[in-house]
C-alpha cells in the first residue's frame, strides 16, 4: 500500500513527565511528521489525576490528538506502589548512589510491553482506516545499569522486530532520549521551549503538587540542578 510520507503521523506514548513532554515537544519540533496524536494510559496508578491532567496540557500546547486507553486491570498483577496507597520511603539526595532497591518498589510488571501492544494496534488501525503510517515514540532516558527491563535498548530493539513481524503498518519504535540523562532532556527541554511547569513527575501525589520526597521526585532535583537550570516545580516537601 502506497502512503504519501506527507501523512505520516506520530503517536508519542505520554505520563505528563519531563520525559515523555519533551519527546512529545522534540517530535513536532524538530522531526517531519503531519500529526501527532499523544497516547495516555489508565492503569489505576495513584498519580493519574495530575498525569492525564499535564498530558491534555501537552495536547494542547501542540495542537496534537488526545487518546486515552483504560488498562486498569493491569494494576491486579502489580505490587508496585504506583498501585497502591501505602506509604513511600522519603529518599533523599544521598540515597541516588543506589537506586536499584528503591526502583523495584515502584516497578510493575510488562507495562511497557501492553502500552506499546496498543500503541502497535493504534497504528494499524490508523493505516487500514484513514491510510495514515505512523511511528512510535517513547520517552525512555539513560538509567544506567539500573534500568528497568522494559525500559532498554535491546527491548526497544526486540519490540521493532516484534513489530515488523506482527503488524501491517510495522511503525518504528523510536526512543530519542535513550542515551540522554535527565539534566541533559532537562536541557533540551529548555531549548525546545517545554514549559517545565506544566510537567509531572512525582509517583505518588493525587493533586498537582510534587510530594518531593519519592524517588522520582528527587531526580527531578537533581536534573534541574545538574542542568544548572531553575526548577520551577512545586513541592510539598
Amino acid at each position: 500500500m502506497m502512503v504519501k510520507k506527507q501523512e505520516k503521523n506520530a503517536i508519542v506514548l505520554c505520563s505528563g513527565g519531563i520525559d515523555s513532554v519533551t519527546t512529545a515537544f522534540y517530535v513536532k519540533n524538530k522531526l517531519n511528521y503531519k500529526s501527532l496524536t499523544i497516547m495516555f494510559f489508565n492503569y489505576n496508578q495513584r498519580n493519574i489525576k495530575p498525569e492525564i491532567f499535564f498530558s491534555k496540557q501537552c495536547t494542547k500546547s501542540l495542537k496534537a490528538n488526545f487518546v486515552g486507553i483504560n488498562v486498569s486491570n493491569l494494576s491486579k498483577f502489580s505490587s508496585s506502589l504506583l498501585n497502591s496507597k501505602a506509604n513511600h520511603n522519603k529518599i533523599e539526595r544521598k540515597d541516588l548512589k543506589d537506586t536499584k532497591e528503591e526502583s523495584k518498589n515502584w516497578y510493575i510488571p510488562a507495562r511497557n510491553l501492553v502500552f506499546l501492544s496498543y500503541a502497535l494496534a493504534f497504528s494499524d488501525f490508523l493505516l487500514l482506516n484513514k491510510k495514515v503510517k505512523s511511528d512510535i515514540f517513547v520517552g525512555f532516558k539513560n538509567e544506567g545499569s539500573e534500568n528497568f527491563p522494559d525500559t532498554s535498548k535491546i527491548f526497544v530493539k526486540q519490540i521493532n522486530n516484534i513489530s515488523k513481524e506482527t503488524t501491517e503498518s510495522k511503525p518504528k519504535i523510536i526512543a530519542p532520549l535513550i542515551q540522554k540523562d535527565k539534566e541533559d532532556i532537562i536541557d533540551l527541554a529548555t531549548k525546545l521551549k517545554v514549559d517545565l511547569k506544566k510537567t509531572f513527575s512525582c509517583y505518588t501525589s493525587s493533586d498537582l503538587r510534587h510530594c518531593g520526597t519519592c524517588l522520582a521526585c528527587i531526580l527531578r532535583k537533581e536534573g534541574f540542578h545538574w542542568a544548572n537550570i531553575k526548577d520551577p516545580t512545586i513541592y510539598k516537601e
